[in-house]
This record gives structure tokens, sequence and C-alpha cells, in this order.
């Protein structure tokens, strides 16, 4: 009996800590999957209440992440790229302001689903689980404290790893409009690093975002939220740093040093072929010169 591939029989994990401007109580965060599966007990995320504005030090974070998220999109060494992806580290706490009660809910934490593509979404209401699905309560939540703006301060798939940086990483999206829809649509593609000094077996995705205010009367409808609608590439890319062996560099260097040494020697050919050319033909004209005065002094006697 042979074992099932773990690249099919393997859970996902999701990683995610985000900040959205409601109060945790009026908000519920859960994954809904192809196979009709949900969020189980001891899966459920965290739930921290905070503040939207950032702290100082938050704010020093956020920056150095919106630097990384711009050198990520330019071509860089793998190698370079991980070195300085690792000093950021997680979002710091926001403490809490005597007098001034918090304003956010932040949801932390890793969620282990099936490897099936599914939709991770927060939206109004408490979650409730039946068969084969879920609701949330949101009738019980009035629409004026609706409001889906949110930082995305960490989300990766799979194995969590120190050093990467990932497209939504520092996400902020602000709306003042109470019902309204943020989508964010996931490829997930299966990635192997190999560098000198470390292997990591992880996730990379791309992103297409999309927003909408939603209105029944104009034809806009929907939930109110945020979803972050992901499916699973079927192949799978290896990233490898590869070093040439020292005795190829020689071997390199010494054709080098060849190359200059022939051209060096014909160019010196070249020069001396100039030379002799100029001197033949300074020669033939000085000789020209002394006939044509010999062939004159006769008939001038």
């Amino acid at each position: 009996m042979t074992a099932a591939s773990p690249l099919y029989c393997s859970k996902l994990l999701i990683n995610l800590d985000m900040t959205v401007a409601m109060r945790c109580e009026y908000l519920g965060a859960d994954v809904l999957d192809l196979s009709g599966s949900t969020v189980g007990d001891g899966n459920e995320l965290k739930e921290t209440l905070t503040y939207f504005e950032l702290t100082k030090e938050q704010q020093e974070r956020q920056k150095n992440v919106e630097k990384l998220q711009g050198r990520r999109m330019d071509y860089r060494s793998l190698n370079e790229l991980v070195t300085a992806s690792s000093a950021v580290t997680a979002m710091p706490e926001s403490p809490l302001r005597e007098g001034v009660p918090p304003d956010s809910c932040r949801f932390r934490g890793t969620i282990e689903t099936n490897k099936v593509a599914g939709n991770f979404h927060v939206t109004v209401g408490k979650t409730v689980p039946f068969f084969q699905g879920h609701t949330h309560l949101s009738a019980f939540v009035l629409e004026d404290v609706y409001n889906f703006s949110h930082r995305i301060d960490k989300l990766s798939f799979g194995k969590e790893v120190k050093g990467i940086i990932n497209p939504l990483d520092g996400e902020v999206a602000v709306t003042d409009k109470r019902s309204y829809m943020f989508q964010y649509f996931v490829q997930i593609v299966p990635t192997a690093f190999a560098t000198r000094s470390q292997k990591l077996d992880t996730n990379q995705y791309s992103v297409t975002e999309r927003e909408r205010e939603l209105s029944h009367s104009k034809g806009s409808h929907g939930v109110p939220g945020i979803f972050i609608k992901y499916d699973l590439s079927s192949v799978k890319v290896h990233i490898k740093e590869v070093h040439h062996p020292f005795t190829g560099f020689l071997v390199k260097l010494c054709g080098i040093v060849g190359g200059l040494f022939a051209t060096s020697g014909m160019l010196h050919s070249f020069i001396d072929f100039l030379f002799s050319k100029l001197k033949r033909s300074s020669a033939t004209h000085a000789s020209l010169a002394s006939a044509q005065k010999k062939t004159r002094e006769p008939s001038e006697t």
C-alpha cells in the first residue's frame, strides 16, 4: 500500500492579520470552501478590540512594508529580497487609550481548511453554522455602525515563512460608505525556494481587487463585507539559486585575458600594416620626385 502524496491530502493554512474598522461584537469571520465545509472548533481567529488609527510604532512598520512592496515589484535577487524582508516584524499591539473606546477589531491567527478553492470573508453578524453551510446574524446590527475600511497586515497561505512579503501585506482600503463590498480574487501558486542558506516550501499568490457600493435600488446587489476568494494552481514553481564553481570563473577569466591578448595582437598587426603602407607610399613618392628631378636637369643644360 502506497502513501498518498502530501500535495493532494494536506490541508491549507491561511495566515491572517487584519484590522477592520468595526467593533468585534458586530463582525463574524469564517471560511467556506467548495466542499461546503466551514472553519471548525479550534481554528477560529483571535479577535482583539483595537484602534484603526496607527500608533507611531505601527506607522513605522507600515512604512517598511510599503517600501519592501516597491522593491518586490522590481527585479531583485532572491537572497537580497529575503534578507531585506526578514527585518519586518509583526504589526505591534495598539495599547488601549484611557477614555477612548476601541473602534476596530483585529483578526489574527491561522486557519486550517481543506486544500480546495474557498472563500474567507468578514461580514456583519456572528456566524451560526448549520448543515452544509452557515449564516450571519446581521439582522441584529444597525447599518449605522457599518464600516468595512480595513488594513491587511499579513496574508499568506501555507507554512508561514519569515522574510516573505506577499502582495496584500500592508494593504489599506478606506471607505466612507456604509453598505460596501471589498473583493480580493487570489490565485495561489505552490512555490519551493532554494537558496544557498535555506530551503523554503511555501505558496505565492497573485491578486485581483474589486470594490463597489451596494444599492439594491440601483441594481448593485450583494452582501457588505470583505471577501477573499482563493483558488489553487495545479502548477508548482521551483525557484533555485545556482552558484557556478570557482573553476568555471577561472576558465571565463582565462578566456577574457586570452581575448584581450588576441585583440591587442590584431590591433598591433593592423597598425604595423598601416605604418608599412605609409612608409612604402612615402618612399615611392620620394623616388618619383628624384627621377623627375634627374630628367629635368639635362634639358636645362
